[in-house]
């Protein structure tokens, strides 16, 4: 089955003055413009294409790569704007339209922008949206497991980090103290599921480290924390028993989950206990 917006492989099936056509199944045969045909090719052999329309509202086939696909996100340039919209230089010849209802605020030429390439349902065209919100998931409901591998796009520079964007379907957070050097809006990487947040945020690592008996001694004290309604009567100033029959921990442990835990701003240490922050996770 042909996919309009996607990389596809279709056979040759015949020649003509003006290029290839191949087979489109449901669709019929589809032109490769003589401009775009490879220099070597035979009949029977499958070709690596893109499927788009062309000026006149024909299916066609072209050997050009876009920069992103249909369902994908990428960082674009407009080249123009028109009555019709913005135009977006997305490794085409035909640039990529964005409707004045899918922008957020009216775009500028040469400035670039975070878009989702999608097929419109109405008119079975590509075009480009800047809402990204329509399109991705701010929650995960058992959708990535902690240490889950995934493609991310860096789509927005935050106070808290990068919002980037998993596997072209969620939202997530890859806090500042993640992060070794500067990341570009449109970068593509790879990364980790850090965390899922109890509201269904997602927070994202760059790299896997080994969980210490510190971070196991953070997790239980959360724990606890949340069973006790967000605050714990227990200082660093408590018997080494207290702290035990609390925790299981010995008091040193104790000293240094909390010190980890004050330094990532998810608890506020009191003369009277410790106390989870309004914000806990970010």
């Amino acid at each position: 089955m042909v996919e309009i917006g996607k990389l596809n492989r279709l056979k040759v099936v015949k020649e003509v003055d003006f290029g290839l056509y191949l087979d489109g199944g449901e669709q019929g045969e589809i032109l490769l413009p003589i401009r775009y045909v490879p220099k070597k090719w035979q009949i029977d052999e499958e070709l690596p294409v893109f499927i788009c329309r062309d000026s006149e509202d024909r299916i066609i086939a072209t050997t050009e790569k876009p920069y992103a696909t249909v369902g994908e996100f990428a960082c674009l340039k407009v080249v123009s704007i028109t009555r019709m919209g913005a135009f977006l230089d997305w490794g085409l010849s035909k640039d990529l339209l964005v409707p004045f209802s899918e922008q957020i605020h009216e775009m500028e030429e040469e400035k670039r922008y975070v878009v989702r390439v999608y097929l419109d349902e109405s008119s079975n065209r590509i075009v480009a949206s800047a809402r990204l919100d329509d399109f991705l998931y701010e929650e995960s409901e058992n959708d990535f497991e902690a240490g889950e591998e995934v493609d991310l796009f860096v789509a927005n520079k935050s106070d808290l980090g990068y919002k980037v964007i998993i596997n072209n379907t969620h939202w997530g957070l890859l806090h500042n103290y993640e992060i070794v050097h500067p990341l570009k809006r449109g970068e593509r990487l790879k990364g980790f599921v850090k965390n899922i947040r109890e509201d269904g945020k997602i927070d994202i690592a760059l790299h896997l480290r080994a969980r210490d008996k510190t971070d196991d001694a953070c997790d239980i004290i959360l724990k606890a924390l949340k069973r006790g309604g967000g605050f714990l009567a227990i200082t660093d100033k408590s018997s080494p028993d207290e702290i035990r029959q609390a925790f299981n921990l010995s008091k040193a442990m104790y000293k240094k989950a909390v010190g980890s835990l004050y330094k990532r701003k998810i608890i506020l240490i009191t003369n009277d206990g410790i106390r989870l922050q309004d914000n806990e996770g970010g």
